[in-house]
């Protein structure tokens, strides 16, 4: 069995994005280790929370029981400063962390575990939240310095997430927020995805993992996306979130693809 690495930017975002997966590996018999980069602390939170850096201890804890569900063996937090999606930062903040020694601190993470994948995002970060566009870069040269053989970019199938959004818009359900244009380069479009896993058995997994992040489920003006997703119907959740999507890359060619079965005619390769 191989070891598998997922290196996230915030607290929830394993859940949501890579929740189903982490569980599927886990139950094959793989050893799961889950790394986050940021504290979380400049997540939005309902009132009922702490913000700041006593939040950023709530949300290692919630963390903790998320990962619990998904079946991890190990969980590392990085400890960075959460940057926020945009605004002023602090010296501590992820992206004011220098590239190379955040690099080396994931990197001793992926050798002492003798890393075989290495799961992150897209070069865009999916929606290009800077903490998720430093969390690739910082994954790129950790996996070379580790010499990791496979890599798997995170990532959700364009075409599907902008009819999702129409759809959401067309029933009046979508907050101001999520409009169409904001997603038109957002993550990846289909024809360069290698990988699409059908994670619908562990869908309770994953909702109780997105549920394990409580502080998350509200705060600020809008809706937030766990509380939305969590509110769907089962079976609504099971169509939405059922899913996940990777591109692969290979940094040796002999490397083997642990995700083998779930690849996709005519997906992109190389590195």
């Amino acid at each position: 069995m191989s070891t598998v690495v997922f290196f996230h930017a915030h607290p929830d975002d394993e859940a949501l994005l890579t929740g189903g997966t982490m569980a599927l590996l886990s139950a094959q018999g793989h050893r799961v280790v889950l790394v986050t980069a940021t504290d979380g602390s400049r997540g939005l939170a309902g009132a009922s929370f702490s913000h700041g850096h006593a939040l950023a201890g709530v949300r290692s804890a919630e963390l903790t029981c998320a990962a619990h569900h998904l079946g991890c063996h190990r969980v590392v937090e990085l400890g960075y400063r959460d940057s926020g999606m945009e605004g002023p930062t602090e010296a501590n903040s992820f992206v004011e962390i220098p590239l190379s020694k955040a690099a080396q601190a994931l990197s001793k993470v992926l050798t002492g575990e003798s890393t075989d994948a290495l799961f992150t995002y897209d070069p865009l970060g999916g929606y290009g939240h800077r903490d998720h566009v430093r969390a690739h870069q910082v994954a790129q040269l950790a996996a070379d310095l580790a010499d990791v053989p496979v890599v798997y970019q995170v990532t959700v199938d364009r075409r599907l997430l902008l009819h999702a959004v129409r759809i959401a818009h067309w029933l009046n359900r979508a907050d101001d927020q999520l409009q169409p244009s904001r997603f038109r380069t957002a993550f990846t479009d289909p024809q360069h995805i290698t990988h699409r896993i059908d994670v619908n058995r562990f869908a309770e997994v994953k909702r109780r993992a997105l549920l394990a992040h409580t502080s998350q489920l509200g705060g600020g003006e809008v809706t937030r996306t766990i509380a939305l997703m969590t509110r769907l119907p089962r079976p609504v959740f099971r169509a939405v979130l059922g899913t996940e999507w990777f591109v692969m890359q290979l940094a040796k060619p002999s490397a083997a693809d642990i995700l083998a079965e779930y690849r996709l005619p005519g997906g992109a390769r190389g590195r």
